[in-house]
């Protein structure tokens, strides 16, 4: 399990490398929301924080090997960036399906692109077979204590930006993200509690915390969402772990929920969210009353690499 001393490490790692990205208010149908913008991160995205984190941590032999992972978008850029940042080679493992605003930037940071079919296993499968030919280290894209304790370095800056937070809302996917802050948050301040958000289409975190253990979804199901970077089909076995210790509860949100909400975030410059980075505020709009009460709370925006057509047409 990650300590709040690893967090705490990472967060040295991460001095000049990240945004501290501050909290922005939201105002609501008379309520307010704090916004923790990771679109702001340099590759738009949380990632960096966790990739950037796992790679610093490798010996010189072990990044003079290269790095490879396994990642629809998001994660690729982060790993690719951080490798870039600190010279080593990236092999980035992407489903064909993977938004071209995501392919073209991570190849932009420099990465080698391979390309597989739309399935997690399926490119997870290739990357290890790479890696066992090559000698590449993985950096996966959320399994990991080092990709944990990196992201939860956000759960670090939430307290201190706002000691008074009492509900902080997290995207789910893989789990990495509400894993670290969860358990930075839980770790300091055990009286906040702490819900992850998925889509409805993509609910197996939900389903293996009501069930206690790990719950798998099918494919087609998953990649039905809009949510693209939230399309697990099922969570980490150590991310698991650490949402069963720290997390207080998952929501989901509809697919139209997700797109109203983009709609929203997309009027302020600086919170125009994808449709994954957007779930989190969706649960505080639409499901307040379902929430725990707050009268601080915060909601990450996990990312911001949205289409450009999309986010003008829903500009339009």
């Amino acid at each position: 399990m990650v300590t709040l001393a690893d967090i705490r490490e990472a967060r040295s790692h991460l001095e000049g490398i990240t945004v501290r990205t501050p909290l922005i208010a939201l105002e609501y149908d008379g309520h307010t929301l704090y916004l923790k913008p990771e679109n702001l991160q340099p590759i738009g995205a949380f990632k960096l924080r966790g990739a950037y984190n796992k790679i610093a941590s490798l010996t010189d032999e072990e990044r003079a090997r290269g790095v490879i992972t396994y990642s629809s978008g998001n994660h690729a850029q982060g790993v690719a960036y951080a490798a870039r940042a600190l010279q080593a080679k990236a092999i980035i493992v992407m489903p064909r399906n993977a938004p071209a605003v995501k392919r073209e930037a991570t190849a932009a940071l420099g990465a080698e692109i391979v390309f597989v079919g739309p399935s997690g296993p399926e490119r997870q499968i290739k990357a290890e077979e790479l890696a066992a030919e090559h000698g590449y280290i993985i950096v996966p894209p959320y399994d990991d204590e080092k990709i944990i304790a990196g992201q939860g370095t956000a759960g670090l800056e939430i307290l201190e930006d706002l000691p008074e937070v009492e509900l902080v809302l997290v995207p789910v996917g893989g789990g990495g993200l509400i894993s670290g802050i969860s358990t930075a948050i839980k770790l300091s301040k055990p009286s906040v509690k702490v819900i992850g958000v998925e889509p409805e289409l993509a609910a197996d975190a939900q389903a293996s915390f009501r069930a206690g253990e790990i719950v798998k979804f099918p494919p087609e199901q998953v990649l039905s969402t809009c949510a693209d970077g939230l399309r697990a089909q099922y969570v980490g076995t150590m991310t698991f772990e650490h949402i069963r210790r720290y997390v207080d509860d998952i929501a989901t949100v509809t697919e139209d929920e997700i797109m109203q909400t983009v709609r929203v975030l997309a009027q302020n410059p600086k919170t125009v969210a994808e449709p994954s980075g957007a779930v989190a505020t969706a649960a505080f709009l639409f499901h307040r009353e379902q929430l725990p009460a707050s009268n601080h709370t915060v909601a990450v925006i996990s990312g911001g690499n949205i289409d450009p057509d999309l986010l003008r047409r829903i500009r339009s």
